[in-house]
């Protein structure tokens, strides 16, 4: 582990509220209770691969699970403008990056865009807050790290929980343009996705190709959270 979960966690401003399980509890004085603290703690990267997996989907790595308090934390950011957690969350997508790209090396990190509304309705631009804090965990760990937030740009599309799996992946296809000064690749850099949860894998894999006709093919994608599909009866 690169360290230090616990101290970004304590240095929140605190709510009355723990962002992992949502319990009030009185004299909470941390962002997120120490129980769940010791569960976020306990997650190890692992790879991940949606089934099916839609063409052109590189290697993906989370963190867990979609579920407990990752899940509540992520919702916690994401939707609840809990914004004081990006740095413990992008600390923990640190985790992922290094366990998912192995010894250190140079990496250019590449974060899902968000539409302008999609960022209105999230209070900004969610997952560039948490690149940003990635980014310096893994540069404090020694790894020469560049971000580059504007590789792409996202066009409208419907909101993916409407969607199912043909749906999502239609709908990614035509979301993302990739900039017409995208430029080459650094010398020796492996180019790694960065999302918060990974479903069906339409988003990632549709990014990829579209990153790969301009020579920026990504080594791997690493998230957060994966979504467990239920097996039908």
């Amino acid at each position: 582990m690169l360290g230090g979960l616990w101290a970004d966690l304590t240095d929140l401003v605190l709510p009355a509220d723990c962002a992992g399980c949502r319990e009030r509890r009185s004299g909470l004085r941390h962002g997120v209770c120490p129980e769940c603290v010791a569960t976020l703690g306990a997650l190890r990267p692992r790879p991940v691969r949606p089934v099916p997996a839609p063409p052109g989907l590189p290697p993906c790595h989370a963190l867990g699970p979609y579920g407990g308090p990752l899940r509540e934390t992520l919702l916690a950011y994401k939707d609840h403008g809990r914004h004081g957690l990006a740095r413990p969350l992008g600390a923990l997508l640190a985790e992922v990056v290094a366990a998912a790209v192995g010894p250190v090396r140079p990496v250019l990190l590449v974060p899902v865009p968000d539409t302008p509304a999609a960022a209105r309705a999230r209070y900004g631009d969610h997952l560039g807050r948490l690149t940003r804090h990635c980014a310096h965990r893994l540069r404090e760990a020694g790894w020469p790290v560049r971000v580059r937030r504007r590789a792409l740009r996202a066009t409208p599309r419907p909101d993916s929980v409407t969607l199912d799996s043909a749906g999502r992946a239609a709908a990614a296809a035509a979301a993302f343009r990739a900039r017409p000064d995208l430029g080459p690749v650094p010398d020796g850099a492996s180019v790694v996705l960065l999302d918060d949860i990974v479903t069906t894998g339409a988003t990632l894999a549709a990014i990829s190709r579209v990153l790969a006709v301009h020579g920026w093919s990504p080594s791997v994608a690493t998230v957060l959270a994966a979504t467990e599909r239920r097996r039908q009866p």
